[in-house]
């Protein structure tokens, strides 16, 4: 027995939201997110160490790192490899000139390949 008294059913109607990050053209608007900070850090190299040894440190004492010398830093950004650079002095300064950005494609399979190891 059907209850004459249930609303009528009809689908939910969401407005399109697949154009709400987009200007004219069709491109994104960078502007909304340009004053956005983030952190930047340009890795030389890794290596792992007891902590007896980090105790053991001293002026003038050398870390091995696991990249060999003239080889490219990663340029980071938030934790993600975002290009490859090397080492300039400007005035006297350090500085980093990129020498390589990473294609996203090849960023989000890093990315899947980190998940793995969790």
């Amino acid at each position: 027995m059907a209850d004459d008294t249930a609303p009528a059913v009809k689908p939910a109607e969401f407005p399109d939201l697949g154009a709400a990050g987009a200007s004219t053209g069709g491109k994104p608007n960078l502007e909304l997110v340009k004053d956005i900070q983030v952190m930047l850090t340009v890795e030389l190299g890794r290596t792992d160490m007891l902590i007896q040894d980090i105790l053991e440190l001293t002026p003038g004492k050398v870390i091995e790192l696991d990249r060999l010398a003239g080889e490219p830093l990663d340029i980071v950004v938030n934790g993600k490899l975002l290009a490859k650079g090397e080492v300039v002095v400007v005035d006297e300064n350090f500085g980093v000139r990129l020498t390589q950005i990473i294609e996203p494609s090849a960023r989000e399979a890093a990315l899947g390949g980190e998940a793995a190891k969790k």
